[in-house]
This record gives structure tokens, sequence and C-alpha cells, in this order.
């Protein structure tokens, strides 16, 4: 896709992993469910790389237990439970990213939110940073979730812009799929949680953010 330049109407950010560090909730969330079962904590950085993949990767990781396997739905619960008690506590914006959402905001280019992330959680998180998007979708709020396009096409109905006029950042190559299928501009935030196997530049993204701190010069080359 070309790159919207001067006709740039809105920017889209996946959450974790993209607009916010939220790994260390995480963290010690994924170490205690581990202690109450009585297995040591593991490498901070195995976690990392998982939290895009959500709650059931992260009961995977933490107790090796398959999903579908008995106990693995009250294990999840549990690990949001956790979660929930320290939701927003350690999360913060990635570097640069309070600069830029107040350059989208100057130069009246809409900003917004479209995660996998539920929204009980997700709306929580904002408040704790103070974060106010344009629009946020969760998958609570549409059919069909990312990779498929419905949330940033709808996010682009709820702006007024169309998908052409829109750029979309995220951490996971369904996050570039889902902004590839919708018509967007797509940029690759590979600083965040990618798995040991995973590169950024195998996600077919129109650019690639090696650092949070890149993407006002990828948004705004001019």
């Amino acid at each position: 896709m070309k790159h919207p330049g001067a006709e740039l109407r809105a920017v889209l950010f996946d959450l974790d992993g993209t607009l916010v560090d939220t790994a260390d909730d995480f963290i010690p969330t994924v170490q205690e469910l581990r202690r109450e079962h009585e297995l040591p904590p593991l490498a901070e950085d195995l976690i990392r790389r998982q939290v895009s993949n959500g709650s059931r990767a992260l009961v995977q990781l933490a107790l090796n237990l398959s999903e579908g396997a008995p106990g693995f739905t009250e294990q999840r619960q549990r690990l949001l439970d956790l979660y929930g008690a320290v939701l927003g506590e350690h999360a913060s914006l990635y570097p640069g990213m309070d600069e830029l959402l107040a350059r989208c905001e100057a130069n009246n280019i809409a900003w917004g939110i479209v995660t996998n992330k539920p929204r009980a959680y997700t709306v929580p998180l904002l408040a704790s940073l103070s974060l106010h998007p344009a629009c946020t979708f969760c998958p609570d709020d549409v059919q069909h979730p990312k990779p498929h396009p419905e949330s940033l096409e709808r996010s682009c109905a709820v702006l007024h812009c169309l998908p052409s006029q829109s750029i979309y950042v995220g951490d996971h190559a369904r996050d570039i799929e889902a902004g590839r299928r919708a018509g967007m501009y797509t940029v690759a935030a590979a600083y965040g949680y990618l798995e040991l196997d995973d590169e950024a530049d195998r996600w077919g993204a129109d650019a690639i953010a090696q650092r949070s701190e890149d993407l006002a010069h990828l948004l705004f080359p001019h």
C-alpha cells in the first residue's frame, strides 16, 4: 500500500506490545500462577515474548497445559483474575508515544486502538494511563477479531475516513494481515513481543519500526 501522506486521517494502534508495554503486568501474573502450582519462576523474557498471544498462550507457557486439557479453562480464569489485580500498575507507554500521540492530535489526525484484548481489561488499562483514543475496538465489539479486518474497517467508519487514509501499527503478523486486508498502510512494530522464531520482515508490512521512537518518522515522513 502507498503511504497516505498528506491524505492521512487516522492512525490505529494495536495495544499490548505496540502502544503500551504491558509485559511488566503480565510477568508477575504468570510467576504467581506458577508459584501457586509450586513451580519455579520462568525467565522473564519467555513471558514477555508471549504477551501478544493472549491469556491462553500464557497459561500454556506457565503450566505447560494445552488448551482443551482438563482444568485449562479454570487456570485461564485464575490467570485473568491475577492479572486484573495488577492491571496497569506497571504498564507504560513505549518511549516516544506521548509525543507521537500529541503530534497526531496537533495535526487533526485521529488515533485509535484496535486490539484483541477484551474490553474488560482494555478500558481500565487506558484509564490507568489517562489515554483517550478517538475509537477503541476490542474482540467483544466485532463478530470477527483480527486477523479479520472487521475491527479496522469499523474503526475507519467511526472516524469518517477511508482505510487508504489510515495507518495500522501492530507487533504481530495477524495485525499486519488485518491491516492489509482492510486496505490500510501497515507498520510492523518490531520492538514488540515477538517470539524467538518470528521476524517482522516476514509479515509483509509496508514499513518496519525497529524502535518505538522510529514511528514518528514512518508515520510523518515529511
